[in-house]
């Protein structure tokens, strides 16, 4: 097996595909944790698209990705940036590419309790929100920066310095504000920063080098921007899965692809690095480079988007999945869900689309999880449950990088009776 071969996986094509396999066993009626009712599919895509209605009166829908989080009541937060880097396109997309690949790294569970309090502002927020306001204000105070000159900017070197209570302090976290998962944010950030310094020969790298050096082509795919992302990171995730010296990230397992030719019975779903690859097309273009076939990407595997095909009835769990104790990410039932989440958005995205009026370049996928898909989930999660939360409950921290820990090999005799390999996933924030 060569790295080319292996390439075939860090694709949002090969996600695509492998998900679909999944669709069709539940269309046939052999998956073992899910029933599929398509005659729901309709009722699914009116609800959304009456909530796209809600949230965006005349239609003109936003990419889902981390710049929203940024878009507060008390204003853009990202204009921040125009105090330290000025108005020059070129300075603001650098410093944008940086900024929202440290705060998606960050975006892991915030849990029930904790919140950030902007005390430019005076406002609260919680959850993602809570996580993007804090990381863009440590941002403009240079936490990531190893130059004190230019704080907005994320470097090998500030990175592998970066200590817990760096993290701690930037997320105004203590006992009576917890914030879950600390130390392995910070451990996740200085494995960065080592895999920054070791792509180059001397001196310092930022995330936006890794970016604007590899795009190749103009315009940019997104499927080719997302294996620039792939390429790059999937080395820092803490249970990466490796094969060959090429690390493959976000990949299940799950017997249904044990028919497939190469590399029988992995699913990849690369769910945050898709969440970084749409939250990097609007500072590109910022940059005058234009990332287009947005489509090419696919829909996004998390506890909102499959949530919501479970709340409406679009797919059922038997009883025995029902309960409250959390499912392991990698078992197969978390695997069956986010497959199916993720070629259902593609049944679904269609079907929105005419009862909006609106074709597949005005309404992209990013635009349908913006929209509608992502809040109608959480919506219908609130009417339903008094705490809002999934209908599942899947294990999804971000794990502590583990530099003394074998990395998991996977073991291409494997075939359809053999068991699936463990720890497979890594950089999927399900919570």
């Amino acid at each position: 097996t060569d790295s080319k071969s292996l390439s075939v996986l860090l694709s949002a094509a090969a996600v695509r595909q492998r998900c679909r396999w999944i669709l069709e066993a539940a269309r046939a009626g052999t998956l073992n944790h899910f029933v599929y009712d398509d005659s729901v599919l309709d009722d699914c895509a009116q609800i959304v698209a009456q909530e796209t209605r809600t949230n965006y009166p005349d239609l003109v829908v936003p990419y889902h990705s981390r710049w929203r989080h940024f878009e507060t009541p008390a204003g853009d937060l990202s204009d921040l940036l125009l105090d330290y880097v000025g108005a020059s396109d070129d300075g603001r997309c650098r410093a944008e590419l940086d900024l929202v690949f440290i705060s998606v790294l960050l975006d892991a569970g915030a849990g029930g309790r904790w919140q950030y309090r902007d005390d430019d502002t005076g406002m609260v927020y919680h959850r993602s929100e809570g996580l993007a306001v804090a990381s863009i204000r440590m941002f403009v105070a240079g936490l990531f920066s190893s130059d004190p000159a230019s704080p907005c900017q994320v470097d090998s070197d500030a990175l592998i310095a970066l200590d817990v209570n760096g993290l701690k302090s930037g997320f105004k976290a203590n006992g009576d504000n917890p914030l879950p998962g600390l130390a392995e944010r910070t451990l996740l950030l200085n494995r960065l920063g080592e895999v920054l310094a070791d792509s180059v020969a001397t001196g310092l790298c930022r995330p936006c080098d890794w970016i604007l050096d590899n795009l190749g082509e103009r315009p940019v795919t997104a499927d080719h921007l997302l294996a620039v992302v792939l390429t790059h990171l999937n080395p820092i995730w803490p249970q990466g899965h490796i094969e060959d010296g090429v690390a493959l990230g976000d990949v299940g397992y799950h017997p249904v692809a044990c028919s497939a030719e190469e590399f029988p019975g992995l699913v990849p779903f690369h769910k945050l690095s898709q969440w970084l690859t749409y939250s990097l097309i609007e500072p590109l273009a910022r940059g005058g480079i234009e990332v287009c076939e947005l489509n090419g990407l696919t829909g996004l595997a998390e506890y909102r988007n499959g949530g919501l095909f479970l709340d409406c009835g679009v797919i059922q769990a038997d009883g025995a999945a029902l309960t409250h104790q959390p499912l392991a990410v990698a078992s197969e039932i978390v695997v069956e869900w986010r497959a199916l989440t993720i070629a259902l958005l593609d049944e679904l995205a269609p079907r929105v689309r005419q009862l909006l009026a609106l074709n597949e370049d005005d309404f992209p996928l990013a635009c349908l999880l913006q929209g509608g898909s992502w809040s109608a989930g959480g919506r219908l999660a609130q009417q339903r449950r008094p705490d809002g939360s999934a209908p599942l409950a899947a294990e999804g921290a971000v794990r502590p990088a583990n530099r003394h820990r074998p990395r998991v090999l996977f073991d291409r005799s494997l075939r359809k009776n053999a068991r699936p390999p463990k720890n497979v996933f890594c950089d999927a924030k399900i919570l």
